[in-house]
């Protein structure tokens, strides 16, 4: 006669294969963090917050990424910087949790940085079509193509338009109303594509 499983080894089994898949999770947004030049353990603690039904001391999320104290602590110093998360009261060991609504954060990001690199970009490109203007206007050969150099700056403003336009959206607080921002996303970036013919 078989023995009967017993529920509580189900039960934890059920328990460690979550936390894994979970902990995969936090893994896998660390390293998108990662690629738009942030710390992977901003994500990593971002996500744990922001999956767990409810706040948690330092103690717990080092414990929980297996991760020092300290790292967790620098790290939880910055995500406030970046309002990424908050305590939940101002007790010395208050438990801390994840500011759901990123977007001001995402915006601040696309401003500060994207729109520099795309602004360089852009003053860059003026400078050398005017350079190429003047040798031309002075019969002087031009080993650059003008044309291309227009259709490379059109295509930074454009990248412009787009950057000023996510900046501008404020994303859904909640997800119900996911689907009502995607369409008027998707409206915008019709628009854009018909303005650019």
């Amino acid at each position: 006669m078989s023995a009967l499983p017993d529920p509580h080894l189900s039960a934890e089994r059920a328990a460690r294969r979550l936390d894994s898949r979970v902990l995969r999770v936090t893994e896998s947004v660390g390293e998108f963090i990662e690629w738009w030049g942030f710390k992977s353990i901003h994500g990593r603690i971002w996500t744990v917050l922001a999956l767990h039904h409810e706040p948690m001391s330092q103690v717990e999320i080092a414990r929980t990424l297996g991760v020092s104290r300290a790292l967790v602590s620098s790290s939880i110093r910055e995500l406030v910087g970046f309002r990424l998360v908050s305590a939940t009261h101002d007790g010395r060991n208050a438990p801390w949790e994840a500011v759901i609504d990123v977007w001001p954060t995402i915006s601040d990001v696309l401003r500060s940085r994207e729109w520099m690199m795309v602004e360089s970009a852009r003053v860059a490109l003026e400078g050398a079509i005017e350079e190429a203007e003047i040798a031309a206007d002075l019969g002087e050969e031009v080993a650059w193509d003008i044309d291309r150099m227009r259709a490379l700056l059109r295509l930074t403003e454009a990248a412009q338009s787009l950057l000023k336009i996510l900046v501008a959206l404020r994303a859904p607080r909640a997800a119900e109303g996911m689907t009502d921002w995607v369409k008027r996303a998707s409206l915008i970036f019709r628009g854009l594509r018909r303005s650019e013919r």
